[in-house]
């Protein structure tokens, strides 16, 4: 084989090797960043992964909001009208965190089917549904105000 076209075999080789190398690396990091979302119906049926992050959106359950007295510990269960799934936080909510509120959580499913959040997500609009969320519940109107009596209720009770 003639030195020349050796040389540009060999320039056009490490080139392929190169651009593979750097395709792959690129795959590599998108794959450890994405965040799948899940709604409760989903992570009760088994469908959310164990161990990697994920999203999960919901309302907040009317009388399911738990505040440890001594610690930022909050434990609070989301639904989708169909299904609840328990939440566990460790931090600063958003303001805006009400019971009836729709939310994402994002964070881990445990073992014991508990979800450890990182992090809480609300909005300023006390109409807003998180696109997801929307998607996910199929009568949101019907189920927002079914969390809106039971908290009526629970108030009249107090």
């Amino acid at each position: 084989m003639n030195p020349k076209r050796r040389q540009k075999l060999a320039l056009i080789g490490l080139l392929v090797l190169g651009v593979g190398a750097a395709v792959g690396l690129t795959l590599f990091a998108l794959k450890q960043n994405i965040n799948l979302y899940y709604d409760a119906s989903a992570v009760a049926r088994g469908e959310a992964p164990v161990g990697p992050s994920f999203r999960l959106g919901g309302l907040v359950v009317v009388g399911s909001v738990l505040r440890a007295s001594d610690s930022l510990k909050v434990e609070f269960r989301l639904t989708d009208c169909e299904r609840e799934v328990p939440v566990r936080f460790q931090g600063i909510l958003p303001d805006l965190f009400r019971e009836g509120q729709g939310i994402i959580a994002m964070g881990k499913l445990g073992a014991d089917g508990v979800v450890e959040a990182s992090e809480v997500l609300a909005k300023h609009d006390e109409n807003y549904m998180p696109p997801e969320v929307a998607e996910g519940m199929k009568d949101v109107d019907a189920c927002r105000a079914a969390q809106k009596a039971m908290a009526k209720a629970l108030e009249a009770r107090s």
